[in-house]
Formats: structure tokens, C-alpha cells, sequence
């Protein structure tokens, strides 16, 4: 059955129509003209290629083709021109010329003969990530081709797919039938499976990715809750694929958790997609009826891996409402060539941050106590970041498109895409505000099911909003100056972080001379982002197990010494740099009046550095609060009963 989309402008009341009647306003015309017929090919995967065979319904005169530019989720515009390759276009079977566009370089220009009524055109993909021998990922950007300078949602598109025989398939999109396909797969004694999905538009292809994969398994999800639910998975080994019976549990939790909390669904059905690849790389990316999500081969394979991964697919699955369904008037376009614009980024991601870390501890995927051990680690990384001091959180989700990504050095003075942090804080400021105006009658909730929930159950949709209706709907569920807050928060430089919602919760920042028991356990995981010594909150500087020095804080003690990013550290006090040399000499300069002597290698040259600091070791924590209301560990607590894991979980609780 096609999917459907519709468009509320400007963040729009709805006003004066029901909405359910305004559902019918918006539906694409899907049978003024043939869909697009495209065919994509992944029996050459494991050869790092992708094809595809697009046959495209034409009229005579010149026909400008695109591919896309901007895609939605990535905040900037990561379209895959440049892997884009072997184009070439025919008319039954004889080859036309084409051109490039001279401006834009996503499209190409053809002309269509007088009679001519379908175009084929064939083109190849290189493709260098989300990929292995064993699996691949399918974003549609990689492969398609339809008219430019047109709304996408009202593009008919019927996709069809080719896997190699053996490998599954995880996708929201609702399959027609299935055949072989008389080409063999590179590597492959058997023949290419060609499956046929229904049509739907280009807007809602490009928002419905596929994965495929020898090692496939797909698990129902809290079967009692309409619309279905799913979670397919692929892996590289056959044993990763068969999640263990404690992650279903919670992902069960979570589904209903998540229902709860929202009070309605945006999808005809939800795939949480996940790949499980040292290879393939990571990736959480979302989508309206699935979700994207990559992490190393054993990222759920015990709760040591899986705490580092505990929110992702939380993070993911909210953004079904909060981003895909509600969705900012500045950022969405009706096409993927516009810039989609991220002022209102602090909502669409960092409530989402907020919400995804709730519904994780809620669900089961971490503890209360491990929410509350990393909220810290996430407050004091963003309070020890001075580059708040100049540049506000609203300048880092304007400029999102450049600042994903990119060298670390000196990224705590430059900031980075911060709204998500300083989203997820300022929306603990609110919900615990709202709870402490009401006495804990009201909160955050009450505003989700308003702003989230418009119109119930719609399938897929887009409903824009702006920032008055924000405003609009928090003074909906408690009277308050909104526009104040919300101002001083996100548009104004904060020196601070805001820490207001943790000590509305019950809780206040700390540091220690121990590492809490959530920090040491992420730490000691075998995940490369996670390899070196962070020794930020102490000598301000972050290293790697060689002792390359990638990032200086601002104003910090490493900063003072002089010290910079890309200096590597040989020598620690008359002995060869290790981290554990480090950190015993912090340790030791701890209430003593020696410096700490670093011997440092800068380019080819040698240098001597003191740094004058004495406080010990600094690690992030949070600390309760006696007499406030503990409203934190009220938010964390499930809203449904919870589904206990089997008893080889182990959740290491206070």
C-alpha cells in the first residue's frame, strides 16, 4: 500500500479544519502518471558496487534529472554525487547524450525525442561505507535518479531490489513479491533474489533505507501493540545477529514506553534496522518508519558494549515523531537540492537527546543510576567547554552543516554541534520546572502528547512547527514566562552550562578523584573512539594511548603550559609516556608545589613543559541533593510494566 505525506506550512496552527479532514489535502496524486520504476542491485556488495536500472515516464522536449543533494537527518548536504558513476542513458536501447549542469552539479541535462514516452537510464554506485562481505546497507540517495525542480513527495517511484542469494532483507517497505535473478552473486554459487516493494513517492524511498545480510534475523517487538513493530538485524559472524534474549526484553519496553509517552504513532509499521560490523562502520540515522543504526560487532553482545550504545536506538526511534513527523519549518524543503535551514536543531535533536537517554533508562537499556553517571559526564563536558563563552547553542544548530565532523583541535573553543547536549539539558531544565511549578502533577509528558501527538495516529506525515507554537503549547501545560527561558538558553552565549534541571531533580554536579562505576565500565571496552586518556577535567587535555594530544581546553592548565593539540608527550616526570605514567603524576602533584614535567615532541623538535596544577584527578558525578524533590529518578521511572529481563542480565544497579 503506497505511503503518503502531508505538509503543514510555518508551523501552522490547526485551526478552523479538523485534522483529520486535512489529511485528505495533502495526499499526492499517485495515479496522474507511472511511477518510476527503479531496480537497485546489490549482488556486486562485496565488491564495494552498487547498480541500479531507473526507467523514468518522459515527454518530449529538454528533461532535467537530479540526484539528492541535502538528506533529511545528516544536517548538511552529504548527497553521493561524487560516488555516483557509469551513467548512461538509452531510449530502446540506444544510447542519448547527456550534460552535467554547469551550477548544479547533482543534475544532468538530456532531451527527449518527439514519441518517446519512457527514459531508461543505468547508473553505478562506489560505495565506501555501511558495507562488508557479509552485509550491506541500501540509503536510496545512492541511487536515485527522478525529475529535478519538483516536489518529491508528489514523485511516484516503484522500487525493486536484487540481493544475493542467502542474504535477508530489514526495511519498512512493504514488499510485492519475490523471483530470482539469472546473474549469480560475486562469490555466490546461487542466484540473486529480486524483490518488488509497493509504490510509494521519492520522498518517502529516500526516507526507507534496506539492509541486507548473509547473517539476517528479524524479531518481532511487544506483538500486543499496533501498528507492528521489528527489529532486523545483520551481522558479520552468525552469532552477533541473535540478540540475546535481555535486549528484546528491553527493546519490548521500549516500544511500549515509547507509546506511552507520545500517545500516538506516525507509521504504518516500524523496523528498527541494526547492523553489527567492526567493518561496516557505525551510523544512527532516522528515518519515519525505521531507523539506521550501526555499531561494532559486539555492541550488544554484553552490558558492557551495550552501555555505550544504550540510547541509540531510543535516540533513533523518538525521532519518528520528534524530527520526521514534527518537523521544523525551516528545515524541511520539498526537495533535497534546498538548504534545509537548522535554527530550531536544539528541538528536533536535543529533545530528542533528552528523550531518547529517558526512554533508554525507562526501558531498561541502562539503569537510573547509569542515566544519572552519564548526564554527568555529558553536563561537565559541555560546562568545561568555553567556547559557550562567545558562540550561543542557537549559532551551533544554525551552522550544523559545518560543524559536523572535523579536526578535533581546539574544538572545545570552536564548539561543535552542541544542540544536542545543550538540548538535552535545557529540556531537563523544563520538565523539571514544569514539575516543581506544579508539585509534581505536571510535566514534560503533558507537553509530548500535545506537540508530538497532533492528529493520533496518522501513518506518515510531516506537520511543521515554529518556535511560537513551542511556546504556545509549554504555556498550554503551565503558565510561565517560555519565551524568556527559552531565550536565555538557547539564543544568548552561556558561560555555564545550564545545570538547573539536575538541581530541580535533585542532584548537583561533582567531581571526584574516582571515576564513576558507568565511566570505568565504558572505558574499559575494546571501542576504538574510546582508546586513550582523558585527563580533561584535571590538566585540560585529552590523549591518545601514544600520547598525541588531540584536543587543549581553552584557559586550562595544558593551555597555560603552553601546550597544543598535535604535540605528542614522550616523557612524564623523568619516565617514557604511558597513561598510567600520567596519571600517577597527577596524583602525585596533588596539594604539592612541583609541576608536573613533560617532555614533548612538537613537528621534529623537543621541548620541555611544566604544568602548574595540583588538584588530583577530576571525574564527573552526580550528587544527591538532600531536602529537593529527587524528580530525576521520577523521570526515569518506567510508565508501563516493564518486562524483566532473563536472568543473564546484569545491570549493574547502585
Amino acid at each position: 500500500m503506497p505511503s503518503s505525506t502531508r505538509l503543514l506550512s510555518g508551523g501552522k496552527m490547526l485551526q478552523g479544519l479538523a485534522f483529520a479532514s486535512l489529511v485528505l489535502l495533502f495526499l499526492p496524486a499517485f495515479g496522474q502518471k507511472a511511477p518510476i520504476q527503479i531496480t537497485a542491485d546489490l549482488s556486486d556488495a562485496p565488491r564495494k558496487l552498487y547498480h541500479a536500472d531507473v526507467d523514468l515516464p518522459v515527454t518530449e522536449g529538454p528533461l532535467a534529472l537530479t540526484t539528492p543533494k541535502w538528506i533529511p537527518g545528516n544536517h548538511r548536504p552529504t548527497g553521493p554525487v561524487d560516488e555516483i558513476t557509469g551513467i548512461v542513458f538509452s531510449i530502446d536501447g540506444k544510447t542519448i547524450p547527456w550534460r552535467r549542469d554547469d551550477v548544479d552539479l547533482y543534475q544532468f541535462h538530456v532531451t527527449i525525442p518527439r514519441g518517446v514516452t519512457t527514459l531508461h537510464a543505468h547508473l553505478d554506485c562506489i560505495v565506501t561505507g555501511r558495507i562488508s562481505q557479509k552485509m550491506a546497507v541500501l540509503e536510496w540517495e545512492k541511487l536515485l535518479l527522478y525529475p529535478a525542480n519538483t516536489a518529491v513527495r508528489e514523485i511516484a517511484v516503484q522500487p525493486s531490489l536484487i540481493v544475493p542469494a542467502g542474504w535477508g532483507i530489514g526495511t519498512a517497505l512493504q514488499p510485492e513479491g519475490t523471483g530470482s535473478y539469472p546473474v549469480p552473486a560475486a562469490g555466490s554459487s546461487g542466484k540473486s533474489v529480486v524483490t518488488k516493494f509497493a509504490a510509494t513517492n521519492v520522498e518517502q524511498l529516500e526516507d526507507s533505507p534496506v539492509i541486507s545480510g548473509e547473517y539476517f534475523h528479524e524479531f518481532p517487538l511487544a506483538p500486543e501493540v499496533t501498528p507492528k513493530h521489528y527489529i532486523d538485524v545483520v551481522s558479520d559472524s552468525p552469532e552477533d545477529s541473535k540478540l540475546r534474549p535481555s535486549v528484546l526484553a528491553e527493546l519490548n519496553n521500549l516500544v511500549r514506553e515509547a507509546g506511552t509517552e507520545y500517545a500516538s504513532h506516525h507509521y504504518h509499521v516500524y523496523h528498527f534496522l541494526l547492523t553489527l560490523s567492526d567493518v561496516a562502520g557505525g551510523e544512527g540515522l532516522e528515518h519515519g518508519q525505521s531507523s539506521d543504526n550501526g555499531v561494532g560487532e559486539k555492541g550488544f553482545a554484553d552490558d558492557k558494549h551495550q552501555l555505550d550504545e544504550s540510547d541509540l536506538l531510543s535516540h533513533e526511534f523518538t525521532h519518528s515523531w520528534n524530527g520526521k513527523y514534527r518537523r521544523p519549518f525551516n528545515l524541511y524543503q520539498t526537495d533535497f537540492a534546498a538548504m534545509q535551514q537548522g535554527s530550531l536543531l536544539w528541538v528536533y535533536e536535543g529533545m530528542t537527546q533528552y528523550l531518547g537517554n529517558v526512554l533508554a533508562a525507562r526501558s531498561g537499556l541502562k539503569s537510573q543510576a547509569q542515566y544519572r553517571d552519564l548526564l554527568a559526564l555529558s553536563a561537565a563536558q559541555l560546562d568545561s567547554k568555553p567556547g559557550r563563552e562567545w558562540r550561543s547553542t542557537e549559532d551551533t544548530a544554525i551552522a550544523a552543516s559545518i560543524l559536523r565532523g572535523g579536526n578535533p583541535a581546539w574544538a572545545n573553543w570552536k564548539r561543535g554541534q552542541d544542540y544536542y547536549q545543550e538540548g538535552e539539558l535545557l529540556w531537563l531544565d523544563a520538565d523539571t520546572l514544569i514539575r516543581k511549578q506544579t508539585g509534581n502533577k505536571k510535566s514534560l509528558d503533558d507537553f509530548l502528547k500535545v506537540f508530538l501527538g497532533k492528529g493520533g495516529d496518522t501513518g506518515p506525515a510531516i506537520v511543521t512547527y515554529n518556535h511560537e507554537e513551542i511556546i504556545k503549547d509549554l504555556n498550554d501545560v503551565t503558565p510561565y514566562d517560555w519565551a524568556k527561558f527559552l531565550h536565555e538558553r538557547v539564543d544568548m552565549p552561556n558561560p555555564r552550562a545550564d545545570l538547573a534541571g539536575i538541581e530541580q531533580g535533585g542532584y548537583r554536579l561533582v567531581y571526584t578523584d574516582k571515576p564513576t562505576r558507568s565511566e570505568k565500565t565504558i572505558d574499559s571496552t575494546d571501542v576504538p573512539r574510546r582508546a586513550g586518556l582523558n585527563v580533561w577535567y584535571s590538566l585540560g587535555l585529552r590523549t591518545s594511548n601514544e600520547g598525541v594530544i588531540s584536543d587543549v581546553r581553552w584557559n586550562g592548565p595544558g593551555d597555560k603550559s603552553r601546550l597544543a593539540p598535535g604535540y605528542k608527550v614522550l616523557a612524564v616526570n623523568g619516565h617514557i609516556f604511558s597513561n598510567e605514567a600520567l596519571k600517577e603524576a597527577i596524583k602525585a602533584a596533588k596539594g604539592a608545589t612541583e609541576p608536573i614535567h613533560l617532555i614533548v615532541q612538537a613537528d621534529s623538535f623537543v621541548s620541555l613543559f611544566d604544568v602548574d596544577y595540583h588538584d588530583g584527578e577530576r571525574y564527573p558525578a552526580l550528587q544527591r541533593i538532600d531536602g529537593v524533590p529527587a524528580y530525576l529518578d521520577d523521570i526515569t521511572m518506567p510508565r508501563t510494566t516493564p518486562e524483566k529481563a532473563p536472568a543473564e542480565k546484569n545491570t549493574e544497579e547502585e
